[in-house]
């Protein structure tokens, strides 16, 4: 007798709930019962139909209820009004925006990284949307270096952090700089790990200093050259062997704390000095003869 008593009560609050009237800023949870290209239908256990306009999915344009959406999906929404038929209008979007400005703010606290898709160019910067939040990404911060053609990067994914999550001015700032280097910072680590002492590479001068030259080789390593490891001679200047831009052989010494140390006289790119007339010889072609460097130097000249 009780438990029917009991069952009865329920049934009766059930009823008593279907008939409740929502008021216009709540938040209440929905269950999709079907979805079509302009509206998402909810059942709110009440009389009143539950509708999610287009225009009340979320801020980002691209977004598509049929794709992202599913039949039997419980959605939290905000309430807007009830129109002439008696339906409870609501939206999705407001609700995220609730929940998303919560989760941007501890991602900017603990740097999570997202991945975004960037959607258009704006002055100083482009657009990409994060937990349907429209977010600015500065052309300063869209790579590791500062990116002169925007238009490039429409409908490119990259990698983000939030460094500004401001709910009240509704101001997102997105940074993709950060993960960028943290990324080539690793891909450089990985690189010099796997560096072997006494590999000999080709490479080419990048700049040259009084105590020695750089040279870049491989994939975006760069080494220095000590003006002693140059040649075998002494030199006042760098410069007297080599110039910017020249295709050099060099030999990794060492790799300590980030710095690589290369030798051009050990992976032998200048030619030891010449010890007797019979080490090097030059062919002439034309009279199918050779004479030694030697007797070259001391000006012996070949008849033609």
């Amino acid at each position: 007798m009780d438990e029917e008593k009991m069952t009865m009560a329920d049934f009766e609050e059930e009823i008593n709930a279907s008939f409740v009237k929502f008021r216009p800023g709540e938040a209440i949870k929905g269950t999709v019962v079907s979805i079509d290209e302009d509206e998402v239908s909810l059942d709110l256990n009440s009389v009143s139909r539950g509708i999610i306009p287009k225009e009340e999915w979320s801020n980002d344009p691209d977004f598509q209820a049929m794709d992202e959406i599913r039949m039997g999906d419980v959605l939290t929404v905000i309430v807007l009004y009830e129109d002439e038929d008696g339906q409870t209008v609501t939206s999705l979007r407001q609700a995220k925006e609730v929940a998303a400005w919560e989760t941007l703010t501890d991602a900017m606290e603990n740097h999570t990284i997202y991945e975004v898709k960037i959607k258009e160019v704006v002055p100083s910067g482009v657009v990409a949307y994060l937990e349907g939040i429209r977010g600015f990404i500065p052309a300063s911060k869209l790579a590791a270096e500062y990116v002169e053609d925007l238009d490039s990067y429409v409908g490119k994914k990259v990698k983000v952090q939030v460094i500004t999550a401001d709910e009240e001015e509704n101001r997102l700032v997105l940074s993709a700089k950060e993960v960028a280097k943290e990324r080539l910072a690793k891909e450089q680590e990985a690189k010099l790990n796997a560096l072997q002492k006494g590999f000999i590479t080709e490479g080419t001068i990048t700049r040259i200093e009084s105590y020695g030259c750089f040279v870049e080789f491989g994939e975006g390593l760069t080494g220095l050259v000590h003006i002693s490891q140059i040649c075998n001679r002494f030199l006042k200047s760098p410069k007297e062997v080599v110039k910017l831009g020249m295709q050099v052989k060099v030999k990794v010494l060492s790799v300590e704390d980030g710095k690589i140390r290369l030798s051009m006289k050990e992976a032998e790119d200048i030619a030891p000095e010449v010890e007797s007339d019979e080490e090097i010889h030059l062919e002439y072609k034309d009279e199918e003869a050779t004479t030694s460097l030697a007797g070259l130097l001391k000006g012996i000249r070949l008849e033609d």
